[in-house]
């Protein structure tokens, strides 16, 4: 470069500069896109025995109310700092209602689901309807709907709070408001959305078009149970072992437009194949232990435990045990994915290769495979 081009070139990238202006090719000349092979920041494991140390804290502590309407702890992976969320996308938090407690009701435009870790009796009202909790049982809480909790038990419930808040933010969309101090009274009776909606493969005629959102507030953690044992005994994925996903009874699609929610089953000694996709998971271990290895790293987890997968990483499963099943419960952000025609997954194979598995409609592999 002769110095009077570089003059030239010094002088246009100043006023560019002060007229808040850059130029693309002095930026990233290899690859102005960015990273386009590797994750783009670390997972993370929160153990669950510190987490239900520091809830028993809070507990005595924190009530709710006008003081905090929600008792919550945030899981905050540390490779997004200032982000306070466990991936780029999702929330994986820990909320805990101990007997006596309101939290009251509120809304806003960050959809939320709930993934019973503990107790049984508290309730969700969630658009005028209850849905008492049981451990394992999975409630949405649909983007906009009041909803607010109570536990008139006589013991603690803790759940997995699972928000789209992040994306919701990147948007500039993230607006919340508050019912009152006190709950949003009932409207329907208990189990109402079940009634007209969970019978399988049939519903109202009168219902209308079908809606990306699930009208089922709740997947019961025994039909959930079962499902997964009746599927062990006839097939399994290779990558994910015994893996189902909560779906829609209107569409068979994805319960809600921005989450994907997924329930697994490691059966004993299952270690499985490693695979990526282009979606970020935050998983919850409901029971078990084992380790998740993650760009050849080995990640151990046991029962309580949470984990951030970021998006883009090698991974698989291994179950410790010869003789007990683990089960992951876990939310995605597959749905904006594959929405936005940018979905894949690529399979990882032994000899260096890598070959497509799937891939949104027209949508390439992250590399060329083999």
């Amino acid at each position: 470069m002769t110095d009077e081009r570089e003059a030239l070139l010094h002088e246009l990238y100043s006023e560019l500069e002060a007229k808040e202006m850059d130029a693309l090719w002095r930026l990233q000349v290899d690859n102005p896109y960015g990273n386009t092979a590797g994750a783009p920041y670390q997972p993370y494991v929160w153990k669950g025995r510190e987490l239900r140390a520091f809830m028993d804290r809070a507990a005595a502590l924190v009530q709710t109310g006008p003081e905090a309407e929600r008792r919550v702890i945030i899981l905050a992976n540390p490779s997004l700092p200032g982000s306070r969320s466990a991936t780029h996308s999702l929330l994986a938090n820990l909320q805990m209602v101990i007997p006596g407690d309101i939290a009251p009701a509120h809304r806003h435009t960050a959809t939320a689901i709930r993934f019973v870790i503990e107790g049984h009796g508290a309730a969700t009202i969630v658009g005028g309807e209850p849905v008492v909790m049981h451990p394992g049982d999975l409630v949405l809480t649909p983007a906009w709907s009041w909803h607010g909790h109570i536990n008139e038990a006589d013991g603690p419930t803790i759940w997995m709070d699972g928000l789209d808040s992040p994306l919701i933010r990147s948007l500039r969309a993230n607006i919340q408001e508050r019912y009152g101090e006190e709950l949003e009274a009932p409207t329907k009776a208990p189990g109402d959305a079940e009634d007209r909606f969970g019978s399988a493969n049939l519903r109202p005629v009168w219902s209308g078009s079908p809606s990306p959102v699930s009208p089922l507030l709740s997947y019961p953690w025994t039909q959930t149970e079962e499902a997964l044992h009746r599927l062990a005994r006839v097939d399994a994925s290779p990558f994910d072992d015994v893996a189902m996903e909560y779906t829609n009874p209107l569409t068979g699609g994805h319960v809600l437009p921005t989450m994907g929610c997924w329930i697994q089953m490691l059966r004993p000694g299952v270690h499985t194949h490693a695979h990526r996709h282009m979606s970020s998971v935050a998983y919850h271990v409901f029971r078990g232990r084992g380790a998740t290895i993650v760009d050849g790293v080995r990640l151990e987890w046991e029962a309580g435990d949470f984990l951030a997968l970021p998006p883009r990483a090698w991974h698989e499963f291994v179950n410790a045990s010869d003789s007990e099943e683990a089960i992951l419960f876990s939310i995605n952000d597959a749905p904006v994915y594959e929405s936005l025609n940018l979905q894949r997954e690529e399979i990882f194979e032994p000899n260096g290769g890598r070959q497509v598995m799937t891939s949104s409609a027209g949508v390439t592999a992250f590399a060329a495979a083999g």
